[in-house]
């Protein structure tokens, strides 16, 4: 008598490997789901001290915990945030004061390569594909198969691969969701991206060994909360965004208004030159008080983004593609959200599929949809609309924010915990 075959195991490819790809990699993997990462850069990062920081929420903190063997790793790679303060800054006189103050926060700062490596790594090692770059997909004829072709980029040659689910969590520029909505459909019904109206600098001081410098012990004074604080520091047309990192570190993200950028087609970072760079310290000493220029002075390799979002999506699946992360619902900084609804995201999409099983995989995506859709697209306008008042931009029906006559309505309005859906998802 013939052994009886063991059943097939789902599989879901995964184009992407940043936070919600390496996240949903974790959330199928736990449901029993095999799972191939599709990711073009040849290795996972190495922790560098540029980059970018992030907030996790308490949602997310709970979801990591599950997701890797150790939760007290997630301590250790992160810092405690339990302030969240809006302040004005006078820019002649360099006075600052506070508008709001939220002393019971309960986010977590995190690098991004820091937080990327802690999910990576208790992944198993083998699902990953670095260095392939994803090139197309096809459709069974019955939905019930997805073939995916990529480049292996160290010698050219072309690879396919079958599963039963594209998982598209290739970022805010998502190739994946311009087959279903392409530019001419997207100026049709207004989803193109949209640029907000201002840039970003960013970057990282890495101050070890250096805790006793006239420049640290200097931000530590004019900011004191520093280490437990999210600092959202409000200027005339513009804002900056300051909190200290674990290991030593200090993120800053400094928005200037400008017009809309030249910049490569699938990339919202720009390339800088000193003299750039140079003009962009000129504005932060009209702006800010000399110990955050410091900062900014010394801090090697600040990098440029422009900042984009994109109307939200009435769907986020056809057949067997869904889309995740930015690639669903790309939104701009300022409600802390796009690394939380990743996470979110793929937790949602594991416990859909698992519910439904890849015999229903078109009610599994249809439910994820029901769900996420009514949570993201009010937190992306949401987050549109804390990005234009404290840029100082227009707003329908509203004076333009001016930190010194800040009303009880503008300061209602610049809170992170009136964000849609802040302390829970439904």
């Amino acid at each position: 008598m013939a052994e009886k075959k063991k059943k097939k195991k789902s599989k879901v490819i995964i184009v992407g490997g940043s936070i919600a790809g390496v996240s949903c990699a974790h959330a199928l993997t736990l449901i029993g789901w095999q799972v191939v990462v599709i990711e073009k850069t040849t290795a996972p990062p190495t922790g560098s001290p540029t980059g970018a920081g992030l907030g996790l929420d308490p949602l997310a903190q709970m979801l990591i915990t599950s997701w890797i063997a150790n939760p007290h790793l997630l301590q250790h790679a992160t810092l405690a945030l339990t302030i969240d303060q809006n302040q004005a800054t006078d820019s002649s006189t360099k006075v600052c004061w506070t508008l709001t103050r939220e002393e019971e926060f309960n986010f977590r700062a995190a690098h991004w390569a820091d937080l990327h490596g802690l999910l990576y790594n208790a992944l198993p090692p083998d699902i990953f594909l670095w260095g392939h770059q994803f090139i197309s997909f096809s459709i069974s004829e019955d939905k019930s198969h997805i073939k995916v072709k990529t480049k292996v980029l160290r010698n050219d040659k072309i690879v396919e691969i079958d599963g039963n689910l594209l998982v598209a969590a290739d970022g805010c520029l998502s190739l994946i969701r311009q087959n279903f909505l392409p530019d001419l459909k997207l100026k049709q019904c207004n989803t193109l991206r949209r640029y907000s109206g201002y840039c970003a600098w960013k970057g990282v001081l890495d101050f070890s060994g250096r805790e006793d410098s006239e420049t640290i012990e200097g931000i530590r004074k004019a900011y004191p909360d520093l280490g437990k604080c999210l600092y959202f520091d409000l200027g005339s047309k513009t804002h900056c965004v300051l909190y200290e990192l674990p290991n030593k570190r200090l993120n800053w993200i400094f928005y200037v208004n400008q017009p809309e950028p030249e910049i490569k087609r699938n990339s919202v970072t720009m390339k800088v030159c000193e003299e750039m760079i140079d003009e962009m310290m000129k504005e932060a000493e009209k702006a800010w008080v000399p110990e955050l220029v410091k900062v900014m002075k010394e801090t090697k390799n600040p990098f440029l983004n422009a900042i984009y979002d994109c109307d939200p999506l009435r769907q986020i699946y056809w057949d067997n593609v869904v889309l995740i992360g930015d690639a669903a619902h790309p939104t701009t900084p300022h409600g802390l959200r796009s690394t939380n609804m990743s996470i979110l995201d793929a937790a949602v999409l594991g416990k859909c599929l698992e519910k439904w099983g890849v015999e229903n995989l078109h009610s599994a995506l249809g439910e994820y949809q029901l769900i996420r859709v009514p949570v993201t697209s009010k937190q992306v306008l949401h987050s549109r609309k804390l990005g234009r008042i404290k840029q100082s931009l227009h707003l329908p029906n509203r004076e333009q924010f001016d930190p010194k006559k800040a009303t009880s309505e503008d300061l209602k309005d610049i809170q992170q915990k009136n964000m849609p859906f802040f302390t829970s998802v439904y």
